[in-house]
């Protein structure tokens, strides 16, 4: 199956924020993603309240998170690798292009960033692999 995102704006990337919170929305996220789309929204949310805990269940057992020159394998290194991202006033903003999906695989696409997510068996949707494009960051003065 390949679908577009509904969403009109050009992609997934990472950029600058002064957002700084300690509040955690980790109960108002459920059991997790219901759909790939659903799963980058959830990603974008817990970088912009910088919750570590709801960031690190997003990601499966053994996930990997790489920027390029750097890369994280799971949940706690992610957790670590996105604190370092926060001290940098950055932040991830999701916005997928395309989606392929095959049964409980999907690829998701962007113009800064290429994630494959998986389904678990309790039907929520966790990243594998995520490789972000941070190096060309939009920052929050040029959006």
């Amino acid at each position: 199956m390949l679908r577009a995102s509904a969403r009109s704006a050009n992609t997934s990337f990472v950029g600058e924020t002064a957002f700084r919170s300690g509040v955690s929305f980790v109960n108002e996220m459920g059991a997790g993603a219901r759909s790939p789309e659903e799963l980058e929204t959830l990603l974008e949310d817990a970088f912009v309240v910088r919750d570590r805990g709801a960031l690190a269940r997003l990601f499966e057992d053994g996930a990997v998170l790489m920027d390029g020159s750097r890369e994280a394998r799971g949940g706690e290194q992610i957790a670590r690798f996105a604190m370092a991202m926060w001290e940098r006033d950055r932040t991830y903003l999701a916005d997928p292009r395309q989606i392929l999906q095959a049964r409980d695989t999907a690829l998701v696409m962007a113009d800064r960033g290429i994630n494959v997510v998986r389904r678990d068996s309790d039907g929520s949707w966790r990243y594998a692999i995520s490789l972000l494009d941070i190096d060309h960051a939009t920052t929050r003065e040029a959006r």
